[in-house]
This record gives structure tokens, C-alpha cells and sequence, in this order.
């Protein structure tokens, strides 16, 4: 297995810079073993059955992309992950100009400060806010930016619209600095009619990390490392979860975070347990899925951990035959595309 083998050509035209509006007017691919079907999000409901229950993630987009100073020095901090006690785990550019026991000043937010904690590694660092959640959300609220993927232009930073366009409907739990973006595509009308189909919905959290949508750098993927997300299954969804299967339901995952969590609290026998902690679970053409049945998801980079993902869930084969059929049919690609849904490969 080589990262090469999960590239692929895409025409920067058919990146999307914006959502469909409305967000369930966007398209979708639906994939199975019988071949490619081109449908649309608002079909969703028909293409589910009474009794499948639908899991999403709750996690809200926070605005966690600061600009810093230590000094003269300019730096740019991208939150990562919350440690506890109000210590984040952070991308820094310019990390290399930042010592153990370092202070920084938030530019935008004078008041806010931050302690480094121990010495830079690989472009990342512990960075210490103090022990008040509320003043860090307050000051992020006032000087962070909500860090848009680097392939949506901004050349001007982000546009007052990409505070809700980037949020999707199910945002709850504040954490993520990247969107589940399988999610962005609901609205309440969507919702309506899936519930009207009598399809069950469970809720689960992971708070996406700013690494999840990175393309490998290395020649074999089986030696990258995903940097740990924070997630939780609670007894209420494990149990509505458990409830579907038991009847006969399909689950259908809202995206890779979702599916990324189900997967890492699940038994050997595919049983969802309640779960709460990190997951750095890499998921690789080989692996046995063992929780969902659908998986519904944007398109996703070439060479991405991502990309390997659905490879691993519906085929390699039928993933490229599809990205190559979504390329000539000039279907929107990444965080604001369209979507596709996957059934499981046997």
C-alpha cells in the first residue's frame, strides 16, 4: 500500500468556495455494489428505511485560528485540541521562534495570554490560557477566526457568512476547529422528512482536530499517526444505537467523524459501547467495519487519510471508479461540495 495509490486528478474548478444554497440542494452520489447512482441531498429520506437510525456529531466549530506575538514576533496559532485546565494543544507557524516558558499576547484580545509549555515539537506545542474557560471564549469570540480549510480562498480572511455557512445544524458542544462537513447539508426540512420515514437519529460528539483533512506526506500511509480527537458516545445513543440494530435497522453514519467514533467504541462483535476520551484511530483499506452500514460524506483530497477511509469502507476500486464518474459529472469537491452516500463493501 503507497499514499500514491490514493491520488487522483481533480480540476481546481470544481473546488466549492461556497455551500449549496439551500444546503440540502446540493447533490449526492449514491454508491453500491450495484454502481453509481446521481441523486441529490433532499433524496436522502427515500434512500433510508424505517428503523435505520442516523448518527451524527454534535461538535460546534470554534473560532480557533489566533494571530499571536511574543515580542516582535508574529505568530499564527491554530487550537488543536483542549487539554484541560485550559490547556490547549496547538499548531503554531513560526513555532520554532517559541521557547519553553514563553508568553505570547493574543493580538485582538490584549488581555489574553499564553503560557508555552514545554519546547515546540513538529510544529505543535501545549499552550497554557489559565484555568477560565470564559475568558477564553470570550476572547475568542473577539479575535479568532474561524479556520476555513486552505483550498476555500480568502485572501481578505473569512467572509461574515462563513461563521454560520461553516457551523452545521447539529452544532451543540464547542471544540471542533474543523467542521464535520458531511453535516452541513441538513437543514430543518431535511430533518423533517427523515423523521417522517421513521428513521431514528443518535447523537455523538467528536471534536474535529485540524489535522483530519491534512494529505499524507509520507510514501506509506500504514506509518502516519493522526493527531488524537477528544470524543463520547453516550449511554443514549449506545442505547438507541443498540435499539436500531436490534430491529433489524441500518446505521448510517454522518460523516468520517462519526464513523471514525463509532469504530473506536465498538466491541469485537460491533456492539457500541458508551466512550469518552481521545481516538487517533486510522482507518486503512484492510480494516473490518464493524458498526455502520451507510456512510454519508463529502469528497474528500487526494492522498488524504480521508480519501483512504471510504476506500476502506466501500472498495478502493468503487471509490475511484466514483470520484472519477463525481470529476466528470462536475460535482463540488471538499468542505462545501456535494456529498455522497456509501454503502459498506461485504
Amino acid at each position: 500500500m503507497r499514499t500514491a495509490d490514493f491520488d487522483f486528478d481533480l480540476p481546481e474548478a470544481l473546488i466549492a468556495q461556497a455551500p449549496a444554497r439551500p444546503r440540502d440542494a446540493a447533490r449526492m452520489l449514491v454508491v453500491r455494489p450495484g454502481g453509481l447512482t446521481d441523486a441529490g441531498v433532499r433524496d436522502l429520506p427515500g434512500l433510508l428505511r424505517p428503523g435505520d437510525v442516523m448518527v451524527v456529531n454534535d461538535t460546534r466549530v470554534i473560532p480557533a485560528r489566533l494571530h499571536a506575538r511574543r515580542g516582535a514576533a508574529r505568530i499564527e496559532v491554530m487550537l488543536n485540541r483542549a487539554e484541560g485546565g485550559g490547556v490547549w494543544h496547538a499548531l503554531i507557524r513560526n513555532a520554532r521562534r517559541l521557547r519553553d516558558g514563553d508568553v505570547i499576547a493574543i493580538e485582538g484580545a490584549e488581555s489574553c495570554t499564553a503560557k508555552v509549555l514545554g519546547a515546540p515539537e513538529g510544529g505543535a506545542a501545549l499552550l497554557d490560557f489559565g484555568p477560565d474557560p470564559a475568558a477564553l471564549a470570550a476572547a475568542l469570540e473577539q479575535a479568532g477566526e474561524i479556520p476555513l480549510p486552505p483550498y476555500i480562498a480568502r485572501p481578505e480572511g473569512p467572509r461574515p457568512e462563513d461563521a454560520a455557512d461553516y457551523q452545521a445544524i447539529f452544532a451543540a458542544r464547542p471544540g471542533a476547529v474543523a467542521a464535520p462537513t458531511a453535516s452541513l447539508h441538513f437543514t430543518p426540512a431535511l430533518l423533517d422528512a427523515i423523521s417522517a420515514r421513521g428513521v431514528a437519529r443518535a447523537t455523538v460528539t467528536l471534536h474535529v482536530g485540524a489535522g483530519t483533512f491534512l494529505p499524507l506526506r509520507g510514501d506509506d500511509p500504514r506509518a502516519h499517526r493522526l493527531h488524537a480527537e477528544w470524543g463520547e458516545v453516550t449511554e443514549e445513543a449506545a442505547a438507541t444505537i443498540a435499539a436500531a440494530r436490534a430491529a433489524g435497522g441500518r446505521v448510517v453514519a454522518i460523516g468520517t467523524t462519526a464513523l471514525r467514533l463509532l469504530e473506536s467504541a465498538a466491541d469485537e462483535d460491533g456492539t457500541i459501547r458508551p466512550f469518552r476520551g481521545l481516538t487517533d484511530l486510522f482507518l486503512l483499506p484492510g480494516h473490518r467495519f464493524r458498526t455502520a452500514d451507510l456512510l454519508m460524506t463529502n469528497f474528500h483530497l487526494p492522498k488524504s487519510t480521508l480519501f483512504m477511509l471510504v476506500c476502506a469502507f466501500a472498495g478502493t476500486a468503487r471509490m475511484k471508479a466514483a470520484y472519477a464518474h463525481a470529476v466528470a459529472r462536475g460535482y463540488r469537491f471538499y468542505s462545501y461540495g456535494d456529498a455522497s452516500l456509501l454503502e459498506r463493501a461485504a
